[in-house]
């Protein structure tokens, strides 16, 4: 069972509907992320996807420790629930002097569901700018594409590098478009990416003691500025989004779903 105080609050809950992606940095312990390390050099084996992530990485396992820390925890409860099932995993690497660029791309080229996935970015050791962490573009969750339709653009306005400290987790929605970094160092970078699945309605997950934080509508305003003139598409996406994980079917903000709700059926006498 997960301790209350380690769940995620309604504020974090409206940034990760606003901008697909939460930041945790330095979370986990120096000798886990040492531990990691080495696992990682040494390979981590694939799993079948469709099986409890529970079931995976016991002990000594410094991956499945780090997952089973409490704050892992909670953060995971509070999104898919209690008992995700692991789709799939994959040690990412940079070799050293590899001045090529990933292409821009999203990985959930097949999904449109409401309900989403989790992907957990895992940074084992520092990653400084020249190393070329994870790029990734706050508030595209919701912009469905064929993986690798963006791919002729090279920079959006806003988009953030992962520049970060060892022990630093992301976790994002499924749909957010990202990309790896050339790595300028002499040393390889390694970056751990998981992708779970809910088993459980996505209603309410969180700790909601502060549902009506009166924060939350700015929250879901923010623009992110790279999609010019569509903004209002955004805060419309984001409203859905909120009702469905709160079931709040009446949550508006400043009238912006209320008003194409709005389709009277009786004729004037």
């Amino acid at each position: 069972m997960v301790d209350r105080k380690h769940l995620l609050n309604s504020g974090q809950m409206a940034r990760f509907v606003a901008d697909g992606f939460l930041r945790f940095d330095d979370l986990v312990p120096g000798e886990l992320n040492r531990a990691a390390c080495a696992e990682m050099e040494q390979g981590i084996e694939r799993r079948p996807g469709g099986v409890r992530l529970s079931e995976l990485w016991p002990p000594p396992s410094a991956v499945g420790e780090i997952f089973r820390l409490p704050q892992v925890q909670g953060i995971i409860h509070s999104l898919v629930g209690s008992e995700p099932l692991y789709d799939h995993h994959a040690v990412h690497t940079v070799n050293a002097g590899n001045l090529a660029g990933q292409i821009w791309h999203a990985d959930a080229i097949i999904d449109t569901r409401m309900h989403f996935d989790i992907q957990f970015f895992y940074f084992a050791h520092d990653t400084p700018r020249e190393m070329g962490g994870t790029l990734i573009l706050p508030g595209s969750h919701f912009r469905r594409i064929s993986e690798s339709d963006i791919a002729r653009y090279q920079n959006f306005v806003g988009q953030l590098p992962v520049v970060c400290g060892a022990g630093t987790l992301m976790v994002v929605h499924h749909g957010i478009w990202h990309c790896a970094q050339p790595n300028r160092t002499d040393r390889k970078r390694y970056m751990f990416k998981l992708r779970l699945n809910p088993t459980v309605r996505q209603l309410g997950l969180w700790n909601t003691d502060d549902i009506d934080d009166p924060a939350i509508p700015g929250i879901l305003s923010t623009n992110h500025r790279w999609y010019g003139n569509e903004g209002r598409i955004e805060i419309v996406n984001r409203i859905k989004f909120w009702r469905f994980l709160t079931g709040d079917e009446r949550f508006d903000v400043s009238y912006w779903l209320s008003r194409i709700e709005n389709q009277p059926e009786t004729h004037a006498a």
